[in-house]
């Protein structure tokens, strides 16, 4: 027999108050590790140290601690021994060769890549305390990685895309959850978050008329204008929400109260660019594409998108100019103080515009 949506709604709103939110990844368990007693020591201090010094995010910890099992686990199963300390003194260059092609099998070379990272900076760490070292591991390259060039949607791409949820409709999805929809959609749009941002809020985080604290990667913070429209979506949805959200909450939730699970996101994204024709590079982390695209295209600060994004590095931010070099040369021309003095032949005579388009 079916449980009646209001016992249900009721039980999903005890469940919220509940659990605290949001839920943190828990870090690998020494036991897990395939090692001797005093390697395992030493990936505890290591841990410690990661955590503590270097302040990483326990979804970093635990990225981290699988991405070191994996390796202590092939090399347990291609020694033939559990691995100590004195191991890392004996292994060689065709060593580490095995391990990355055995990963090759297995995942992409991004993954790849981040692994041996990982097992570089735990010999490192090794090494500066005196515990072990690894030459070895100093001629080995990593994987090359493919040059990547973000594929955001278009304009108009992208508004259609925010106003799919509720205008096709879906089996099993009520009127409630597809403006959740319209609304995180319009929030990855409207502001550029990530997912993992998004899904972060709590309910007093909601937007709102004024800007709103992001905390993201590296638990690094950044100020983020909100547009009227995403104010709007979110009010709209959380009229509409059955649940009673508290203030530390989940500012997102899926069917039965509980937070809405990004694999959930995802999947109503390949619904809904199915039933747009879209292709398969229409995913939630294109909208953040399209928010900095867009911005850029119109004309927007190169640095202040960077700060938008929470980029540390502008290198990354500009990915996203592959097509601007005409651009970034009338910011040099317009800015310059030799070029103004003695301008070059055909010099862009108009200084670029740095105004905020309205994406929404």
């Amino acid at each position: 027999m079916a449980e009646p949506a209001a016992r249900r709604i009721a039980r999903g709103t005890r469940a919220l108050a509940e659990k605290p939110f949001p839920s943190l990844p828990q870090p690998v368990p020494l036991a897990r590790f395939s090692a001797a007693e005093d390697l395992r020591a030493a990936i505890g201090l290591w841990a410690a140290w990661l955590g503590g010094e270097r302040r990483a995010s326990p979804h970093t910890l635990a990225a981290y601690g699988r991405d070191l099992t994996f390796f202590l686990d092939f090399l347990k199963g291609h020694l033939g021994e559990t691995p100590e300390l004195a191991t890392f003194g004996r292994l060689r260059p065709a060593d580490f060769r095995a391990y990355l092609a055995d990963r090759a099998a297995r995942v992409e070379r991004a993954s790849i890549a981040r692994g041996l990272s990982v097992v570089r900076g735990f010999v490192r760490f090794l090494e500066r305390r005196g515990l072990a070292s690894s030459p070895a591991l100093a001629v080995l390259r990593a994987p090359k990685l493919p040059h990547s060039v973000p594929k955001p949607l278009s304009v108009a791409d992208a508004a259609e895309m925010i106003d799919a949820p509720v205008g096709l409709g879906a089996s099993g999805v009520t009127l409630w959850q597809a403006k959740r929809d319209v609304a995180l959609l319009t929030l990855l749009y409207g502001c550029g978050l990530r997912i993992s941002e998004a899904l972060g809020l709590k309910r007093r985080e909601a937007p709102g008329e004024g800007p709103i604290t992001i905390t993201g990667k590296g638990q690094k913070q950044r100020m983020v204008p909100v547009l009227p429209a995403v104010g709007a979506a979110i009010a709209d949805y959380l009229a509409a929400c059955p649940y009673a959200l508290g203030a530390d909450g989940p500012l997102f939730v899926g069917a039965r109260g509980g937070p809405l699970n990004p694999r959930l996101v995802q999947r109503r994204m390949e619904q809904l660019r199915g039933a747009l024709g879209l292709s398969e590079t229409a995913t939630p982390h294109a909208l953040r594409h399209s928010f900095a695209t867009h911005l850029l295209g119109a004309g927007g600060d190169l640095r202040a998108i960077q700060e938008l994004l929470g980029h540390a590095s502008l290198s990354t931010t500009q990915r996203y100019t592959s097509v601007e070099t005409e651009r970034l040369l009338a910011v040099y021309d317009a800015a310059h103080p030799r070029v103004r003095a003695n301008p070059r032949p055909n010099a862009h005579p108009r200084e670029p515009k740095t105004g905020r388009p309205n994406l929404l």
